[in-house]
Parts: structure tokens; C-alpha cells; sequence
């Protein structure tokens, strides 16, 4: 699964690998929530959402 990202002040979607995508949850929920914080979102995007954890977005590569 190809997951693209944008911070709140970013105007586009980055592709971002997956063990770039576990540094970027921890920093806004913290190290204990991180991995299943990108199940959840893993989960969730499969149906076309995007996913909001802080200021960072997540959604499936179209």
C-alpha cells in the first residue's frame, strides 16, 4: 500500500515510505501509539478517506 502524507502548511501530497510514516505519527501522538495509530490509518484509508493525526494528513496513493 502506497501512502501519501502533507503537513497542515504543505499544498501537496508526498509519497511517504512506511518507516518515514511511524517517525511522523510518533511526533504528534508519542512512541507507545505510533504503530497502531498507521494500523488504524492503514485500515481507514483503504475506503478513500483521509486520515487527520495532528496537523498531518494521510491518505491512499490515487
Amino acid at each position: 500500500m502506497k501512502i501519501e502524507t502533507k503537513y497542515s502548511y504543505e499544498k501537496l501530497y508526498t509519497l511517504t515510505q512506511e518507516s518515514d510514516l511511524l517517525k511522523m505519527i510518533a511526533e504528534e501522538v508519542g512512541e507507545i501509539g505510533a504503530e497502531g495509530t498507521l494500523a488504524y490509518i492503514k485500515e481507514a484509508i483503504k475506503t478513500g478517506k483521509t486520515i487527520t493525526v495532528g496537523s498531518c494528513k494521510f491518505r491512499m496513493k490515487k
